[in-house]
């Protein structure tokens, strides 16, 4: 078995890393066009762009692994299939569940890889990224604000900024978060804001106080409020952060800060489980995809539509799963896990009878 076992896995590790290099290159490529717009328009030195350029590299390739192993997976056992090696395989006697243990442990390693990848690598480097593309823009010397954003506002002050007008500049769906001595927050809402200078100037939003045990001790609606920062709001703003730029760990922080003030938070709880869920991909593909290889007889062609068809298939259902989480009508995390639950059990199923297919 130790033999089958490492034949198989560099059956699978063969098109796998060609499926990650492949695939990056493509989605790269598309990055490489729009990143040149800067040199052009900009002037921005060659070099800044190739180093931006790299920065982007792990979250490509993060995306690209549950990919690849999809395709692998069906292609080195559809291989096998096709040249009949499994059939000798079969005939020594082994159960395919067991045969395909190695591809299964392959997939586990490669979704706890692009766990820690996601976690450790990705959310400084997409950082870098950023930072340096809000360099460019401040150096025109307007400010980049945008959407979606976190960021440290001195004074233990956090800033968050769900909207903005691009075409008036104005600031919508503000949350102030201030550090207080009784553990919980002051919490400041509006509705829409402008910052100028040291000043930052909210419309239309509500101030909050908590006690020792969490509740509002004292409320008062504002039609304008003043903040005046240590630093010019465009210091602050370059230090934004979106949550693309944060690990899971920092993101839940910043959940439970939010929660604690009573805000609603529900479409950062579900990212927050789908940052766990989603790089399981790669396991739920690898165990899905294994006894489907057997169904088909075409090779490559088999095994390059029926990969087509289940990242359809599952991505889709991601995308819907998200928003029934985030509109409230499934808890978050059965949003984030649901269909990896689904392709789980269909793949155990699959697994079960692969034995009466093959």
């Amino acid at each position: 078995m130790r033999i089958l076992d490492r034949y198989l896995s560099r059956e699978l590790l063969g098109p796998f890393f060609f499926c990650v290099f492949g695939f990056t290159i493509v989605l790269l490529s598309g990055l490489l066009f729009q990143l040149t717009d800067l040199i052009f328009v900009h002037d921005v030195a060659v070099p800044t762009v190739a180093k931006m350029l790299l920065y982007r590299i792990p979250a490509t390739v993060v995306m690209t692994l549950p990919i690849a192993t999809l395709f692998s997976t069906l292609l080195a056992v559809g291989r096998l299939v096709q040249d009949n090696e499994m059939t000798v395989m079969r005939g020594s006697g082994v159960s395919y569940p067991r045969l395909i243990v190695p591809i299964l442990m392959l997939g586990l390693l490669i979704s706890i890889s692009t766990y820690l990848a996601s976690e450790y690598i990705v959310p400084p480097a997409n950082t870098k990224f950023e930072n340096t593309l809000r360099r460019i823009i401040f150096s025109d010397g307007v400010p980049l604000v945008e959407e979606n954003v976190f960021f440290h506002g001195g004074d233990d002050r956090y800033f968050y900024i769900g909207e903005v007008d691009t075409k008036t500049r104005e600031l919508k769906k503000i949350l102030v978060y201030e550090l207080g001595g009784t553990g919980f927050p002051n919490i400041i809402s509006a509705h829409t804001g402008i910052f100028h200078d040291y000043v930052w100037v909210l419309f239309d939003g509500v101030y909050q106080e908590l006690d020792e045990d969490g509740f509002v001790q004292f409320e008062s609606r504002f039609e304008r409020m003043e903040i005046v920062t240590e630093q010019k709001g465009e210091v602050y703003l370059g230090n934004q952060r979106s949550v693309e730029e944060m690990s899971r760990r920092e993101l839940g922080e910043y959940i439970e800060r939010f929660q604690r003030g009573g805000l609603k938070v529900r479409s950062w709880v579900v990212e927050h489980h789908m940052r766990l869920s989603l790089p399981m991909a790669s396991f739920v593909f690898a165990l899905f995809a294994a006894p489907l290889a057997l169904m088909g007889r075409g090779g490559r062609a088999y095994g390059v539509i029926m990969s087509l068809a289940i990242l359809l298939v599952y991505y889709v259902a991601v995308s819907v799963s998200r928003s029934l989480g985030i509109n409230e009508v499934l808890p978050p995390l059965v949003s984030a896990w649901l269909v990896n639950s689904l392709f789980f059990v269909s793949g155990l199923v699959f697994l079960v009878l692969s034995d009466r297919w093959y």
